[in-house]
């Protein structure tokens, strides 16, 4: 008998020279560059560059691109009447998997299934998808989209659509690290859904759509909601202690722990979230400072309970959904903006499969029965 291992635990189903999970050293490998270094170092549109050219790009190749995902951030039309035409209460994941599908029917030479038309494609459909999470409230209110403004900066303009407000500079930072958390990781199942559609030479739209499916999962990318909601049931660090402890009791999962990949360590970039919104709270004053304090003691609190009642640790959804609601986000927007950061990974890996083809197509163990006649 051939080994099988439910959820391909364990199996290697791919070579990427694009990141890879280093658990023993407690390092994610960007290409080289570890993805904490580079998130306390550079900028989301310089690792964006990193992961769809290969290196980090210069400070003029980095302006170069901060003004190009601005121009070609302009989404049709035609995508934007498609999405009004969607009931107001579907979830956002649900609405952008719609328009990222529509948006390959407006993109020239869409069909192209080859490196050189995925990367010219990818940095396109990277600021689209950008622009079209940022308006997905706006679009459900019937109300008209905004365009991202050249005197902005990439990660900047998106923070200002979606809160409505000029965000500070520590804002600003605290988004681009938590964009550079989400933006690769090496083959999490969005990823090896794209990598899967991809194979059979399909075009980056349809991979990319096929992903948005996958991440919408409270397993995988909707995990993030799920922990704000739990903060905010909870409101305090002893109401959080005693919703896991109450939660524990009955068995239900509490989302935000444990992962397939970090069993005995806590995910590096919850760490790395944790200290953003540490961060956020020493900056910030008054009431806004006692509501951040708050969320971060909650967060302390819960992860302290994990640890002592199951042994399990934050995995980057827990720290990140704080951060999120730190920032003015609203909750429905945590998983289409995971996806729109980790965008720029799906793009890396439908180029390299594209660059280094094989289809995949895995055999069963069967459990039927046999030998039936009709």
């Amino acid at each position: 008998m051939e080994e099988y291992r439910p959820g391909l635990e364990g199996v290697i189903a791919a070579e990427t020279s694009i990141s890879y999970l280093d658990v023993e050293h407690e390092e994610i490998v960007i290409r080289g560059y570890d993805l904490l270094d580079l998130a306390r170092q550079k900028t989301y549109v310089e690792v964006a560059a990193l992961l769809l050219e290969g290196e980090l790009p210069s400070p003029e190749e980095k302006e170069r691109l901060e003004r190009r995902l601005v121009e070609e951030s302009k989404v049709p039309e035609k995508v934007w009447e498609i999405l009004r035409l969607l009931p107001p209460e579907s979830h956002g994941m649900d609405r952008l998997r719609t328009a990222v599908s529509a948006l390959g029917n407006f993109t020239p030479h869409a069909s192209e299934a080859t490196p050189e038309a995925d990367r010219k494609k990818g940095w396109h459909v990277l600021s689209q998808v950008a622009a079209i999470v940022a308006n997905l409230q706006r679009i459900a209110s019937n109300l008209k989209p905004r365009d991202l403004q050249p005197a902005m900066g990439f990660v900047e303009n998106l923070l200002y659509i979606i809160t409505g407000r000029p965000p500070e500079e520590e804002e600003i930072r605290a988004f681009d690290q938590l964009l550079i958390a989400y933006i690769e990781h090496e083959m999490p199942n969005s990823t090896f859904t794209a990598r899967v559609i991809a194979s059979t030479l399909s075009d980056l739209h349809g991979a990319l759509t096929g992903a948005v499916a996958s991440l919408k999962g409270p397993l995988h990318g909707g995990a993030n909601e799920a922990v704000m909601e739990m903060f905010i049931e909870a409101g305090s660090p002893e109401g959080l202690e005693r919703l896991i402890k109450e939660k524990l009791q009955r068995k239900e999962r509490i989302m935000g722990f444990g992962h397939r990949v970090y069993m005995k360590k806590m995910d590096p970039r919850a760490q790395l979230m944790k200290e953003t919104l540490a961060r956020l709270v020493e900056k910030a004053t008054g009431n806004r400072k006692a509501e951040l304090t708050n969320w971060y003691e909650t967060a302390v609190r819960g992860e302290e309970v994990m640890r002592q009642e199951k042994g399990l640790f934050p995995n980057l959804d827990y720290y990140a959904a704080p951060v999120y609601y730190a920032l003015g986000i609203p909750i429905e927007l945590y998983t289409p903006l995971f996806f729109a950061s980790r965008t720029a990974g799906l793009v890396a890996h439908v180029i390299e499969q594209h660059a280094h083809n094989r289809l995949f197509r895995p055999r069963v163990r069967y459990t039927g029965p046999r030998g039936l006649k009709p």
